[in-house]
């Protein structure tokens, strides 16, 4: 019969219970971005940590993290608002002022990527306030061609914080039903996969660079669909959160504002094929500026049109390089 183990008497205690094992204790230096030496002086009490690696420490540990908010705000007595109010604060409601002005004053032409540009900036500074790692994308549903199904997504206006580059609309991809945006759109329900290196997750991801945590949401008007809000993290399980789930929810309601309602479709209008992956697709999009360029000598057509012409050229050939999906 094993002796009962004693219950750690603060988080110092419990964390160097935890990093006994040394492999656990690389692991967790590695995902905080410090020294193992740096977790020892915490346990010893020869240093504190800052506040913002503390909150990441939830998040490496997130089997104890009750137990470690607990203990934690033992010691630092206002750590637990500080978390409680970056994981569930609300959209301000100035925010939303501004978005409906920017909704009724920006010309048509810019009001898209000015709307979605608007909302990023301001989710990311409360979905990822500690700038651990993470990137917002609007993902669209590509237009049916001649009147027939829609077969892909388009990741169109981005935002990230490092390693991410801040401006991610120029990286924008199509994706297809091997994707959790795929996924989203095709069931009209919210999804997450906490680790995706890890998990052996029924739903489907193909992992980009930096991505450990994702989640996406649908954005909806009146029970049509125009795409998703997709939310990469650096951070494993950083999507477990409850009210970090329905503040994402609440972004991508606030999203459908910059669409017009000819971009929602109905669930039956979307038969979402599989798309090759990143690393495929980045050779056929390496010359897309050209090839806008030369649609718009060969059309009389202006910048946006253009591009979406040379989008549709590009979804017609990639749907060539993969079996179509039966429905």
């Amino acid at each position: 019969m094993k002796p009962i183990q004693p219950e750690p008497q603060d988080w110092r205690e419990l964390l160097g219970k935890i990093i006994s094992d040394p492999a656990e204790k690389q692991r967790i230096a590695q995902e905080l971005g410090v020294r193992t030496i740096t977790l020892t002086r915490w346990v010893s009490r020869e240093s504190d940590p800052r506040p913002q690696n503390l909150r990441r420490l939830l998040n490496v540990l997130p089997e104890h993290r009750e137990l470690l908010l607990e203990l934690i705000s033992e010691e630092f007595e206002d750590f637990s608002a500080g978390v409680l109010e970056d994981s569930s604060k609300d959209i301000p409601s100035e925010f939303y002022t501004r978005v409906f002005s920017a909704r009724a004053s920006i010309n048509e032409s810019l009001r898209f990527w000015s709307i979605c540009t608007l909302i990023l900036q301001q989710a990311l500074g409360q979905l990822d306030p500690d700038r651990l790692g993470m990137a917002i994308t609007v993902v669209r549903c590509m237009p049916p061609f001649n009147g027939g199904k829609i077969r892909c997504l388009r990741e169109s206006v981005g935002q990230g914080t490092p390693p991410w580059s801040g401006d991610l609309e120029q990286q924008g991809m199509l994706l297809g039903a091997e994707s959790l945006a795929g996924y989203v759109v095709t069931t009209c329900r919210p999804a997450a996969i906490q680790n995706i290196p890890q998990d052996r997750s029924p739903l489907p991801a193909h992992q980009a660079a930096f991505e450990v945590s994702a989640a996406a949401h649908p954005i909806l008007f009146t029970g049509r669909l125009a795409g998703c809000l997709l939310i990469s993290s650096t951070q494993p399980n950083y999507f477990l959160s409850p009210a970090r789930l329905s503040l994402i929810q609440s972004y991508a309601d606030l999203v459908a504002l910059a669409f017009e309602s000819e971009d929602f479709y109905e669930s039956q209008d979307i038969e979402l094929q599989m798309m090759p992956s990143h690393e495929v697709q980045k050779n056929y999009f390496a010359n897309f500026r050209q090839r806008v360029t030369q649609v718009m000598k060969e059309h009389p057509a202006h910048n946006l049109q253009a591009e979406q012409m040379v989008w549709q050229q590009l979804e017609e050939e990639l749907l060539q390089l993969t079996p179509p999906v039966e429905v």
